[in-house]
């Protein structure tokens, strides 16, 4: 009989001016990359990033959270919720997301991270999150599917016109 699989510990922190560049080192990979734009960004991109995430905890509770190993403190990726910020798809609503570096995938740190963060936005008072996900992206479904998450529509992107869909959960 195989064992019973135990979550990962994972600690979530508002992030740091220096988790710009731990994002950028972490995210550095084409593979984590695929589905977001297929090259590794720039650090200036990292650090608007954690800046914007920085007001957004403080304005509103919750933001996209520095994903930390707790065995070893280190930076492994980021989830959290922020508002969506195109004006196509989920325009005005909140999105809960994740993003791992490679050799963090598939231990179940995305999962458990992102129950923690939607412990943090439940808390903040919202009432529904959205997760954009591009539709070959098979292990981020796979977390919607964990968290409960259910396909609500089909939305093609404007840039890359890729098939994205976006799922919800009540909270």
């Amino acid at each position: 009989m195989k064992p019973a699989h135990t979550p990962p510990a994972v600690e979530l922190r508002v992030p740091t001016e220096e988790d710009a560049l731990h994002w950028h080192r972490v995210f550095n990979d084409p593979e984590v990359m695929e589905f977001h734009g297929g090259a590794p960004a720039e650090l200036s991109v990292y650090e608007e990033l954690t800046a914007r995430q920085r007001r957004h905890h403080a304005e509103l509770g919750f933001c996209l959270y520095t994903l930390l190993d707790p065995a070893d403190g280190a930076v492994i990726g980021f989830t959290g919720a922020q508002p969506w910020p195109w004006d196509w798809g989920p325009a005005g609503e909140i999105e809960i997301g994740w993003r791992l570096g490679r050799a963090y995938w598939g231990k179940g740190y995305a999962t458990v991270a992102a129950h923690k963060a939607l412990e943090v936005v439940r808390t903040a008072g919202i009432r529904r999150v959205v997760s954009m996900v591009d539709a070959k992206n098979e292990r981020s479904l796979a977390v919607t599917r964990r968290l409960g998450m259910r396909r609500a529509e089909t939305v093609i992107t404007p840039v890359g016109k890729r098939t994205a869909y976006c799922h919800r959960l009540e909270l």
